[in-house]
């Protein structure tokens, strides 16, 4: 038979309402009493029914994650799986769980928000992507919903985000390859709705003003997807124009399209860096050097920073930058 909270009580010498509040960390509730609770509980093995506790507390302990239409395959972009391992470790480190909807569209992501907020399912939203005028983050702004996003918005006032700082990542990639002797620098985006991808694409020229060199318009080619067939298309229309010492891509799957269609035409002398360093970079023909973004910690720190907003703590950031690395293998030539 299920321990119930009448037989924690009980053992706890306590009331039933008593147990309920040390559950919801009432701090009306004398610190030796909490103990005993504490202790009743771990002796019975005790959980609490959710859906009780959700009722009494007017919180579900419940948290949103939109998954985004960029991660239609999340075995082929891990980027979204390591940022989701982050999100879940820090829920259950602080007794949360994730409800995920997978949306195929920026109006469908906006659905399932609106179906959360409106039933209560959740007790705030984190967002995977940050778009140029973004609907999502406007609606939960709006109806002053708890949310956060990982991914700078356009608008950061009164909104919780985590990011890398993606320009600053960029320039000091290509200000790295040109110091190392690279004399033209090709770069493959995709996605310019993104602020990631916006503010990659400034980083890259800053750093070829910086150098002095000249920004060659035809050697910039951003895609309309995340993925290795538009970094094969986008890597044959740049060698259509120049040949390049080194291309730099917004995202590792960009750049194995690009190391794909350089083996089979038999290029090896140009260098190719990717973003986000997934666990398949290291295993390309030649291995795939990339800047890795910290994809989990990005995602750990998203839901803390919800959580504690949530938990109305006073060490509540607004927003986290996350930092960077180059990771070096052999696709670097110079």
């Amino acid at each position: 038979m299920a321990v119930t909270i009448k037989d924690v009580a009980k053992l706890a010498k306590v009331s039933p309402s008593t147990v309920s509040r040390v559950l919801t960390n009432n701090a009306k509730i004398s610190d030796e009493t909490k103990q005993r609770v504490f202790e009743a509980i771990e002796k019975l093995d005790y959980h609490p029914n959710a859906i009780a506790r959700s009722l009494a507390s007017h919180s579900t302990n419940t948290l949103g994650l939109i998954i985004p239409n960029e991660a239609e395959d999340l075995f082929k972009n891990p980027f979204f799986i390591q940022a989701m391992t982050g999100i879940s470790l820090c829920a259950h480190e602080r007794g949360y769980y994730i409800m995920y909807a997978f949306s195929s569209s920026e109006d469908e992501e906006l659905s399932f928000i609106n179906k959360y907020t409106q039933s209560k399912l959740v007790d705030g939203i984190i967002l995977l992507t940050s778009r140029a005028e973004d609907k999502c983050i406007k609606f939960l702004k709006d109806i002053e919903y708890p949310f956060v996003v990982v991914g700078r918005p356009e608008d950061s006032e009164g909104v919780m985000w985590v990011d890398n700082d993606n320009f600053k990542a960029m320039y000091n990639l290509v200000d790295e390859l040109i110091t190392r002797g690279a004399s033209s620098v090709a770069f493959i985006g995709a996605d310019k709705k993104l602020n990631m991808s916006k503010d990659r694409l400034d980083g890259y020229r800053r750093a070829l003003i910086a150098h002095g060199e000249n920004i060659k318009e035809n050697i910039i080619v951003e895609q309309k997807s995340f993925n290795e067939n538009e970094g094969y298309e986008a890597m044959k229309k740049i060698l259509k124009w120049q040949k390049p010492s080194a291309v730099v891509t917004t995202d590792d799957l960009l750049a194995f399209g690009a190391l794909k269609y350089l083996r089979e035409i038999g290029e090896e002398s140009i260098s190719v860096v990717g973003f986000n360093n997934t666990p398949l970079s290291a295993y390309q023909n030649p291995p795939l050097a990339s800047v890795d973004i910290n994809a989990d910690k990005l995602g750990y720190h998203s839901a803390e920073l919800l959580i504690n907003f949530l938990k109305n703590s006073s060490n509540s950031a607004q927003h986290y930058i996350i930092d960077t690395f180059l990771q070096e293998r052999e696709s670097i030539k110079l």
